[in-house]
């Protein structure tokens, strides 16, 4: 597993209006992870992430957290409109659906667990604000994508996973919109949450299936928020 970060330093950033809540995790989709390093250091190209992964477990830092990345565009996340001031953008080297989308290799993944521990100690990042991009973008991107191991993340303590549902008493759109997503459109929030959540439900979105994960994951951030204010 690679720890050292290798610096490759990206002009795309600027301040931030807000310190950071949230991690957004994006996949590369770009041929190779070279390409997808040289456009993130192009002032031409006016993106940027905090991090990038490639496949192979190395660790490029490209914008200091304190600063303002450009990662995230048209965006939302549980009342927070601009993404990219509260967040810390990870950049993960896959080609994605347009490129051969495949697996994430698992010394990438032990990179990424290694950075999230070093991030969420530094900043006090809650497990349910470790969302991908389609989460925050749900009717323009599908990033990170149904291959990547939420579970295994969830399972480290970086996500939350919600392995059996509760009754829901409330229509799956609501439990979305106050678990975090926009619900402006219905279906994309749906599709989202299923591409995060529950992979198999992609083509079908069955509310009876999804509503259920919902309201558990919706708990679950409830306790989180409650034992932080007891505490």
């Amino acid at each position: 597993m690679t720890s050292a970060l290798i610096p490759a330093p990206s002009p795309n950033h600027d301040a931030r209006t807000a310190p950071p809540s949230l991690i957004v995790l994006h996949y590369t989709g770009m041929p190779t992870g070279e390409e997808a390093l040289l456009r993130l250091v192009d002032a031409d190209a006016k993106v940027s992430a905090h991090y990038l992964l490639e496949e192979d477990g190395r660790v490029f830092a490209l914008v200091p957290e304190e600063r303002r990345a450009w990662h995230a565009g048209v965006s939302f996340w549980d009342g927070i409109s601009n993404v990219n001031a509260a967040s810390i953008g990870i950049e993960i080297v896959n080609p994605g659906h347009d490129w051969g989308y495949r697996p994430f290799p698992a010394v990438q993944i032990d990179s990424l667990l290694l950075l999230l521990s070093g991030i969420t100690q530094r900043r006090a990042i809650q497990p349910y604000n470790i969302i991908g991009h389609s989460d925050v973008a749900p009717a323009r991107k599908q990033d990170p994508g149904e291959l990547f191991p939420w579970q295994l993340l969830a399972e480290r303590g970086f996500g939350l996973w919600a392995e059996s549902g509760l009754r829901a008493t409330q229509p799956l759109t609501a439990l979305l919109s106050e678990y975090g997503y926009d619900v402006q459109d219905e279906h994309a929030a749906a599709r989202a949450f299923a591409r995060h959540f529950a992979p198999a439900q992609l083509d079908t979105l069955d509310p009876a299936v999804l509503a259920p994960l919902a309201a558990s994951l919706l708990q679950q951030k409830r306790s989180i928020d409650q034992r932080a204010v007891k505490s």
